[in-house]
């Protein structure tokens, strides 16, 4: 059973090909970050999807040649007791970026719509509150001139079960697998109707969805960078001019002998060739 269906290509894509062209890719986002910190732009990039439908990877793809303090992640842990009592939008509206910033949310306000609506963790009236407020407060981002661009990974039942089958056998990826991956398991066609009535209030002209189809997580990542560079109307920035300075004679300084410090233990020389 499939997430959602559309052209996400077919036979595998070899790693040259796809090694080439994330390259190529990641050096334009570069240019894209220089344009948001000279131009004072906003821009805010919403990951959302199933478990295990490839957002973190794909966000560790698009920030790895970044700089931390222009492109920020925010993936923000369980509303707390004060910000249960907060309007819900308001902890979201802290992670906003300010002039010259990217905010990439894995996860967003969206938790509401999904795992919220379909674990019980809110109240219909609260669904209900949500799917009339999101749109308005989306309007207003944009109207406030903050680039904002949705995605939705998609991913069939069938890979996302290969997916959390491998994170259970690699101990480096365990933790991954949460409590809520095995419930999205048994709750696939109710997770399935929570996104169609999301999408439905929620794919407005302003911001609209796009859908990434992710069974392929090497053809999503490529296919989704390319697409949102294709939807910022970003500029190369010229690169300030920059000379190393000649190193200074050295005026007698001597370094304090090994045996003061502490180093750490050369463990690469204990491996086998």
């Amino acid at each position: 059973m499939s997430d959602g269906k559309g052209s996400g290509g077919s036979g595998k894509l070899p790693r040259s090909l796809y090694e080439r062209e994330l390259y190529r890719l990641q050096t334009e986002l570069v240019k894209l970050q220089e344009w948001v910190r000279a131009e004072g732009a906003r821009l805010v990039v919403v990951f959302e999807g199933r478990d295990a439908a490839g957002k973190g990877s794909t966000i560790k793809r698009v920030t790895e040649f970044l700089n931390p303090r222009v492109a920020r992640i925010v993936a923000l842990p369980r509303p707390t007791e004060r910000e249960r009592g907060q309007w819900y939008f308001q902890r979201y509206v802290e992670q906003l970026p300010t002039a010259g910033e990217v905010v990439l949310l894995d996860r967003s306000w969206y938790n509401r719509a999904g795992v919220e609506r379909v674990m019980g963790f809110c109240t219909m009236e609260e669904h209900q509150r949500f799917l009339h407020q999101c749109p308005i407060f989306e309007r207003m981002l944009v109207e406030d001139g903050i680039l904002l661009r949705k995605y939705w990974f998609s991913v069939s039942d069938a890979v996302q079960e290969q997916r959390f089958r491998r994170r259970l056998q690699d101990p480096t990826r365990r933790w991954k697998l949460s409590p809520m991956d095995l419930e999205s398991i048994t709750r696939w066609e109710a997770y399935s109707r929570a996104k169609d009535e999301m999408f439905v209030h929620t794919d407005i002209s302003e911001a609209p969805w796009y859908v990434v189809e992710s069974d392929d997580k090497r053809r999503a990542r490529l296919n989704m960078i390319a697409h949102l560079l294709s939807t910022v109307p970003y500029e190369e920035v010229a690169p300030p001019v920059i000379e190393l300075p000649r190193r200074p004679p050295a005026t007698g300084y001597e370094r304090p002998p090994r045996n003061l410090q502490t180093y750490v233990p050369d463990h690469v020389s204990q491996l086998r060739k």
